[in-house]
């Protein structure tokens, strides 16, 4: 897809309602460091739209995208960040479980996870939680271009496997550096659309 315009159109607090509009929504969830807003800088051909962080937790927001007037990204704060009080995590599983709910535009849950380890108890939950709420989370392994070419096959095993995944789940291997597998995530964003 050739992105002609891209902007954060809306931040959604703790207590704010959500944006209403009839528009395909694709949401993006992760631990908190797994290189989501690279990722979607990455995908939107933009350098810094979505701000990345050298802290962790720093998305306490849901942040929603508009992209080429047609369809939103929607980033949900990063979850498994343990200086989080308890009481702030509690709320952001409330605000991503209502999103979940509430958006009845919403096509695909991107879950992110970082290839070089096996999935945490936070992951896994998160997999399982997303597929409770009704939808089939597309797992992209994150920092791919940090391991050498002939570990990605080990490592994307482990990841399938640590997840309980079904072969016809997809997973994509992923690299904000170099940009391995964004024309993959688009082919498949622009398949669902379609569809």
């Amino acid at each position: 897809m050739i992105i002609k315009n891209a902007e954060l159109e809306t931040v959604c607090g703790i207590t704010s309602s959500l944006p209403s509009h009839d528009q395909p929504e694709f949401a993006f969830a992760g631990k908190s460091n797994v290189g989501k807003s690279s990722l979607i800088n990455a995908l939107m051909n933009r350098k810094s739209l979505a701000r990345t962080s050298s802290q962790p937790g720093k998305t306490q927001t849901i942040n929603f995208y508009h992209i080429n007037d047609q369809l939103y990204f929607v980033d949900l704060p990063g979850y498994g960040y343990t200086k989080t009080a308890v009481v702030v995590k509690e709320k952001w599983g409330t605000m991503v479980e209502r999103y979940l709910h509430k958006s009845s535009v919403l096509k695909c849950v991107f879950l992110l996870i970082d290839i070089r380890h096996e999935p945490s108890e936070n992951d896994k939950t998160m997999y399982e939680w997303i597929i409770y709420n009704g939808f089939h989370p597309v797992v992209i392994a994150t920092k791919m271009d940090k391991l050498k070419r002939s570990q990605v096959e080990k490592q994307v095993k482990l990841l399938r496997t640590g997840l309980g995944m079904e072969k016809e789940d997809i997973l994509i291997p992923f690299s904000a550096e170099t940009k391995q597998g964004r024309e993959e995530i688009w082919e498949l964003i622009e398949k669902i659309i379609l569809n």
